[in-house]
């Protein structure tokens, strides 16, 4: 009994150094990659919101009674279009006195004294109907209120504003519509900066292009900016760039089945694959073995990129 019990255990521990060696050798591999040639981009996100352009509350100008809203929400209206009639506190009062005296003294009264217009200031569509025909109103009081267009408000974070401009193409999504992508143009970038959680931010304004029809204010977006992008250019992963202070390199296969390492130059990365500007070519074989060390990896680094942004669609 003892010596079947001695041979078993050397058969585990030759199984346990044989498994041990198969690990490390198969450790030890190395997979060849060659760089190819394609597209590259970066790109940020933000989140924004609908909002107007200008936003114009319409109040009266004298106090009294609403006799008619012309308008409904959404509805487009010119410069100078009557929106709504009134009566000033005085003309309500006679024509509630003269309709108790029968139809001919209150139309009399109602010819003579004509209601107050309430006039649109410009090219728009109304956003928000507050009053409602025969409610009392004061000068203070939001009849209507108003908007030239609907644009796209968002805070852009200071590390990211140097890739903005003015007349740059935007794609944008809502989150109520999020399978319908559409475009828009930067109008307007803030001069004076906010800091909303410790953060300092800019307001860029966005106006869009061919929006969805139920586009409305106070919806909430995500701008996606392509900060930059290079076309035919020659791209490794980026997980195989060592990096040896502010210096890279890669492990380049040569004649005789060796390898040495090749100092390289890097320029943008979308954090899966970086672009090589020198040190390789089309025609070399990088080797990739899991012998580098994670501290040597830039997997979890973004060499040329915009720091925190996530990887593109």
């Amino acid at each position: 009994m003892k010596k079947i019990i001695i041979i078993v255990g050397i058969v585990i521990v030759v199984v346990a150094v044989f498994l041990f060696l198969r690990k490390n050798k198969k450790s030890n591999q190395f997979q060849e990659i060659h760089p190819t040639r394609g597209s590259i981009a970066i790109e940020f996100r933000e989140t924004g919101t609908v909002s107007p352009r200008n936003r114009l509350e319409i109040k009266p100008q004298v106090s009294g009674r609403l006799e008619d809203i012309l308008v409904v929400e959404g509805q487009n209206v010119k410069k100078g279009e009557v929106l709504a009639w009134m009566s000033s506190t005085d003309r309500a009062a006679l024509l509630d006195v003269a309709r108790e005296k029968g139809d001919a003294e209150f139309q009399k009264w109602s010819d003579a004294y004509k209601p107050t217009p309430i006039i649109s200031p410009l090219d728009g569509f109304i956003i928000a109907r507050s009053k409602e025909p025969g409610q009392s109103v004061s000068v203070s009081d939001v009849i209507l209120v108003m908007a030239d267009k609907l644009i796209i408000e968002a805070d852009v974070d200071e590390t990211d504003l140097r890739y903005m401009k003015l007349g740059q193409e935007i794609d944008i999504f809502l989150d109520a519509y999020p399978e319908k992508e559409f475009n828009g143009i930067v109008e307007h970038i803030a001069y004076e900066s906010k800091v909303i959680n410790n953060v300092t931010v800019y307001e860029v304004k966005i106006k869009p292009e061919n929006p969805p029809s139920n586009f409305r204010a106070g919806m909430t977006a995500t701008i996606e900016v392509t900060a930059d992008k290079r076309e035919n250019v020659l791209l490794l992963p980026v997980d195989i760039i060592v990096e040896k202070g502010s210096r890279k390199f890669v492990t380049l296969k040569v004649a005789g089945g060796k390898s040495e390492l090749r100092e390289i130059k890097t320029g943008i990365t979308d954090g899966k694959k970086i672009e090589i500007t020198e040190g390789v070519t089309e025609d070399d074989i990088i080797l990739s073995s899991s012998k580098v060390s994670k501290r040597d990896r830039t997997a979890q680094t973004r060499i040329g990129g915009i720091p925190g942004m996530g990887v593109p669609r």
